[in-house]
């Protein structure tokens, strides 16, 4: 059985104009002690996903799913009460803002010690050593003394560490990092990360990355899921993914890497932007920034199916065989004279 399943996970946002669809249909599934990444443009719905399955999602979204399951307990069935419990221990999460995920008002030992009391009913003197062994393992100089500093007092890379000493503290099966080097120096970034890669190995946590940056998740991921508009576009091994890419988008994604770059002055990019409530196409979300858009693809939104040793969703996957002579069938004859 998969640590975690999660099986046709929608979230709606409702509104006066219309149902905002934030996550519409993600199916995921994660073991014990691996590692996803789950990459993205900002408004894919990557964030809005871990939300749901931590039991986040503030009203008036709504948050549905055919299955919700962690480590064989169905988190649908729970009370929140019962919910909060599982997912406070077993299930931590890193926010993408250090700065705003810690209470200016407390002393970063209170809320570190706070933790522990709570999920691992320690007493005070327990509590205070088990933070101060968790500063240590995160790397802080002299955390005896930070525990007495407040956020503002830290700087960026020091609070992010102590976001991570706060999400491991219960020693959890699961771990979310969310953009964890989010506003952070590129020395500070890879610090963090090395931090994460280490831990996760120490202690065989599954972790869940989300992040923009590509280059981390080539690095650190055994399994790469693709979101677009709430939506799984690809999902495949990382190896797999970065040397054969199925969906276009991905594709796109990755031409976008510098280093990937032809050498010439300007990166590839993709025109447009993500779709919101207003201007979601009838067929493939993708469609209208997708090079290779027919009439067939505009029109008929492709489901999510088996492609090679992985998922695609997709009408002509970048490995099709015969992927050329569809896109000249489903492409009217007027705009093939056009673009000649």
């Amino acid at each position: 059985m998969a640590l975690l399943e999660i099986e046709n996970l929608s979230v709606e946002f409702p509104s006066q104009n219309g149902i905002m669809h934030a996550v519409d249909g993600i199916s995921l599934s994660l073991e014990e002690g691996e590692v996803l990444g789950i990459v993205g443009e900002s408004g894919s719905g990557k964030s809005v996903t871990m939300m749901a399955l931590m039991g986040l999602v503030a009203y008036p979204g709504r948050v549905k799913a055919d299955k919700l399951r962690f480590a064989g307990h169905d988190l649908l069935a729970l009370s929140d009460r019962e919910r909060s419990k599982l997912t406070g221990k077993d299930v931590a999460m890193i926010f993408q803002e250090p700065t705003t995920s810690l209470n200016p008002c407390f002393t970063i030992g209170f809320q570190l010690t706070e933790t522990l009391r709570l999920h691992l009913k320690l007493d005070h003197k327990a509590a205070k050593r088990k933070a101060i062994e968790l500063l240590e393992q995160v790397g802080i100089p002299a955390p005896e003394s930070r525990l007495k500093a407040y956020p503002h007092q830290l700087s960026g890379g020091m609070n992010q560490r102590v976001m991570i000493a706060m999400a491991i503290a219960c020693n959890p099966r699961l771990l979310i990092a969310d953009e964890p080097t989010t506003a952070l120096d590129v020395t500070i970034q890879a610090q963090i990360l090395d931090l994460l890669r280490s831990l996760q190995k120490e202690r065989g946590m599954a972790l869940v990355l989300i992040t923009h940056n590509m280059g981390v998740v080539s690095d650190m991921a055994q399994r790469v899921a693709v979101m677009y508009a709430g939506q799984i576009m690809e999902e495949q091994s990382a190896h797999a993914l970065f040397n054969t890419p199925q969906h276009p988008y991905t594709e796109a994604l990755l031409s976008a890497l510098p280093e990937r770059s032809d050498g010439s002055a300007r990166l590839a990019t993709i025109p447009g932007m993500v779709p919101g409530l207003y201007d979601r196409p009838a067929g493939c979300l993708f469609a209208p920034r997708c090079a290779y858009a027919t009439e067939h693809s505009r029109n008929e939104r492709p489901l999510l199916r088996a492609w090679q040793d992985g998922m695609v969703r997709c009408h002509y996957p970048l490995g099709d065989p015969g992927r050329e002579a569809a896109i000249l069938r489903d492409t009217p004859v007027v705009a093939m004279e056009t673009a000649a």
